[in-house]
């Protein structure tokens, strides 16, 4: 029996779902809110959906699994130790069930949760064809184990090297690894690489597998980096019970009721590349286009509690942002503007290259921010810049003195443009250095420095360790 596996990925959130199947019959794995895009593959492959499993209640996304189980009439198949809001297959370790001509077995594998479950796909002789890891053991390495709070995250750290090790012995070595994290997600504790593994190509180059527990733990906590805000409101939606999404049209805003949200302080997101914000735009509203990480650094950064306009020239961009945010949870913005170009603009913001820094940095009137995170930062920054992670840019915005301009980099100048934003709402006049931070490496006049002992925060950053 040929069993075949899809990934399903969603690589502005850096996760991938699954869908298993033997031909008729199909299991799921870690669904994604926008269910519509599972169901339109079933369809594609001519199989039914008849279980769908969730290895963890997971933080870096709400699931569609409940809708697309109720949908399909499937087994719903989560953990017996969450305190779920719904009902569901109770599964705990060692439990099989069977879909079509194949089966899956439950693993506790805890140390991204506790409650971790990984699933094992069996063929019909009971051999195990590959394992579903969710957040544990991922390609080159594992699930964070700091999401449930840092008092927990020594704890996880040291169950997850004694899942990954179980894994490892329990299962073949040319045994197929198929994890949900690790695509770029924040979810993994170190960067992954890859995108196929086996558990013996883990053996080789996996830390949880080549380090002694205590050493793991230990280097484990010391590279986590920080995550999205918008973890924190997963979690209880997935335990909750997400309902079905709705990504019919926005109700229709003008330019004027969007001016009169942004003036009481609603958000006013447009949702085009960079450079046509650059070029013409709301004043008040942030970019955050669809050409990019939109859901991951939207949602590190919006506050939930506040209204939320999308605007645009292009329905078809709008239709995107939508489905990218119903993956975090926010279900449906207020309104949306969809008009020409001419309509959108009122502000614009001057485009620079890293060539024209050095001038910059000499000039006492003006200033260049560095939005990357604190871990990016502390790798190599450019000596004389000052700091301020962009998730914390709103909030501190007050700390920076006034200058004339105010120049603005990150990584790949995607952070860079919505800081801009932040920086323009707040009055200031801001200048996007629209280039990678890779290309101020070769610029004449800049001198790259690393670690933290040039470390230059406009103030004191409070960012924890673990948030």
């Amino acid at each position: 029996m040929n069993l075949k596996v899809i990934a399903i990925d969603t690589p502005t959130l850096g996760d991938r779902s699954y869908l298993v199947h033997d031909g008729a019959q199909a299991l799921v794995v870690d669904p994604q809110r926008d269910i519509d895009r599972v169901q339109l593959l079933a369809e594609q492959e001519g199989v039914t959906i008849a279980a769908v499993a969730e290895t963890h209640m997971h933080n870096d996304y709400v699931s569609g699994g409940l809708e697309l189980a109720r949908l399909n009439g499937a087994h719903y198949l989560v953990s017996a130790e969450d305190p779920v809001r719904f009902t569901r297959r109770e599964m705990r370790d060692g439990d099989v069930v069977n879909v079509g001509s194949f089966g899956v077995q439950a693993l506790h594998t805890p140390g991204h949760t506790f409650t971790h479950l990984s699933f094992s796909l069996l063929a019909a002789n009971g051999e195990a064809q590959g394992v579903f890891t969710g957040g544990s053991l991922l390609h080159g390495s594992t699930g964070r184990p700091d999401l449930l709070g840092p008092e927990h995250a020594p704890t996880l750290a040291g169950l997850q090297h004694g899942s990954a090790h179980r894994l490892s012995e329990l299962l073949e070595a040319k045994t197929s690894i198929y994890p949900t994290h690790g695509f770029g997600s924040f979810c993994a504790a170190t960067p992954t690489s890859g995108t196929a593994s086996t558990i013996e190509d883990e053996r080789r180059v996996n830390p949880a597998l080549l380090l002694q527990r205590e050493q793991f733990i230990k280097e484990t906590l010391a590279g986590l980096d920080a995550f999205p805000a918008y973890y924190r409101h997963m979690g209880p939606a997935n335990l909750a019970g997400p309902s079905p999404v709705d990504l019919t049209a926005l109700p229709a805003a003008d330019r004027a009721s969007v001016e009169r949200a942004i003036a009481s302080g609603a958000w006013a997101v447009d949702v085009r590349p960079r450079a046509q914000w650059c070029s013409g735009h709301i004043p008040g509203s942030i970019p955050f286009g669809t050409d990019g990480s939109m859901a991951t650094y939207l949602g590190w950064v919006f506050p939930y509690e506040r209204q939320l306009l999308l605007v645009s020239d292009s329905a078809q961009q709008v239709a995107v942002a939508q489905r990218e945010l119903v993956r975090i949870g926010i279900d449906r913005p207020a309104a949306a503007m969809v008009a020409p170009r001419e309509q959108l603009d009122g502000g614009s913001t001057r485009r620079v290259t890293f060539s024209e820094v050095a001038a910059v940095l000499s000039d006492p009137g003006k200033l260049v921010l560095d939005v990357r995170r604190n871990s990016e930062r502390e790798g190599s920054h450019v000596l004389g810049t000052h700091h301020i992670p962009l998730h914390e840019l709103e909030r501190r915005v007050e700390e920076i003195p006034p200058f004339s301009e105010i120049w603005v980099h990150c990584a790949g100048a995607y952070r860079a443009a919505a800081a801009v934003g932040v920086l323009e709402r707040s009055g200031r006049t801001a200048v996007l250095i629209d280039e990678p931070y890779s290309a101020a490496l070769g610029a004449t006049g800049l001198t790259i420095v690393r670690g933290a002992s040039d470390h230059t925060p406009v103030a004191p950053s409070d960012e924890p360790a673990h948030p």
